[in-house]
């Protein structure tokens, strides 16, 4: 909402601490009481233990249903000041012990969903969305050459989240004269990858560095496949990747290891291809197999992810269950 409470990014740990333990939320609660018409529900989205504590406060005092959207398991290892930090400290506690006091929660993922089941008054899950319908098939149809191009589009972050440096070594490794592969990043520069994989990119790894919002559509359409690797921890199986329901949404088969709920919307050979794990080993026989498959096989993957896509992870399947859900809150 643009009301400034959260710290800049170059704050010093300091000052994040006081944020986070003192005085976060009271610029939302200020503007919740400055409005002319008191809201039907206030939707929580991040934040924290203290801003949750103002909001939940607020929304107490005024009678007025709070539900949290809570859609990540934080992995304190990768939080700014780490496992003992403040702001580790704030997120749990905000996730353990402030979410299951709001009137709902809206869980993005069957992990989510099970925990608060447990402690909250009512759950309704929802993964990730997109609006499909509108988004436009705008890569042009057919082959492109004879080699499989690969996509990775995002931002790995410091920890590597999404393995790229795996994925990286696993395309040089998968690469032939018989079967090419190119792997195309979006997002990191060729510097950042580079000191990621702690070295020079191989000839058929092509970092393209940060796109304009309307490019990165059409770059990811034109793969064959985006690739998604994450470790089977906690952090992921409560997450649902992003980029996962944006590759399907564009029409494009994902390559990935099953992490949280992806088995229920990614299908051995149907939107795309299953890792039997994250390791590069198997990625790189599963670029293999990609990289056989035959023109036809391709299209049909195509027009299944983009199929699942439309079925499960456009926003318009799950609104008339997230209005019956804030419509109970009322009851």
């Amino acid at each position: 909402m643009g009301l400034g409470e959260a710290p800049a990014a170059d704050a010093g740990l300091l000052r994040v601490s006081v944020r986070a333990f003192v005085t976060w939320g009271r610029r939302t609660v200020r503007w919740l009481e400055e409005q002319p018409t008191k809201p039907s529900h206030v939707l929580l989205h991040g934040g924290q233990a203290q801003y949750a504590h103002q909001i939940i406060r607020w929304c107490s005092r005024h009678r007025v249903p709070l539900v949290a959207d809570v859609v990540d398991w934080h992995d304190g290892r990768y939080v700014r000041g780490g496992r003992f930090g403040p702001l580790n400290a704030s997120m749990k506690l905000a996730l353990r012990y402030h979410y299951p006091r709001c009137d709902g929660i809206i869980a993005i993922s069957a992990l989510l969903t099970e925990y608060y089941e447990a402690r909250a008054r009512a759950v309704v899950r929802v993964p990730s969305t997109v609006d499909v319908a509108n988004l436009p098939l705008l890569a042009p149809k057919g082959r492109r050459g004879a080699a499989l191009v690969i996509a990775y589009a995002g931002n790995p972050g410091r920890n590597n989240k999404d393995l790229l440096s795996h994925v990286v070594l696993a395309a040089q490794r998968a690469h032939c004269a018989q079967a090419p592969v190119e792997l195309r990043i979006l997002g990191p520069s060729p510097d950042e990858v580079r000191a990621l994989i702690g070295g020079a990119l191989p000839d058929n790894v092509r970092a393209l560095g940060r796109l304009a919002q309307h490019e990165v559509p059409i770059a990811v359409q034109q793969a064959d496949f985006t690739v998604l690797l994450r470790r089977p921890e906690r952090a992921s199986n409560a997450g649902f990747s992003t980029k996962f329901c944006e590759s399907l949404a564009n029409g494009v088969p994902v390559i990935a290891n099953l992490t949280g709920d992806m088995a229920e919307y990614l299908h051995h050979g149907v939107e795309g291809l299953v890792c039997p794990d994250y390791s590069v080993e198997s990625v790189t026989q599963t670029l293999r197999v990609a990289a056989r498959l035959s023109d036809r096989d391709r299209a049909q993957l195509r027009v299944a992810a983009r199929e699942r896509a439309l079925k499960s992870l456009d926003y318009r399947v799950h609104a008339v269950t997230l209005g019956e859900f804030f419509d109970r809150l009322h009851a």
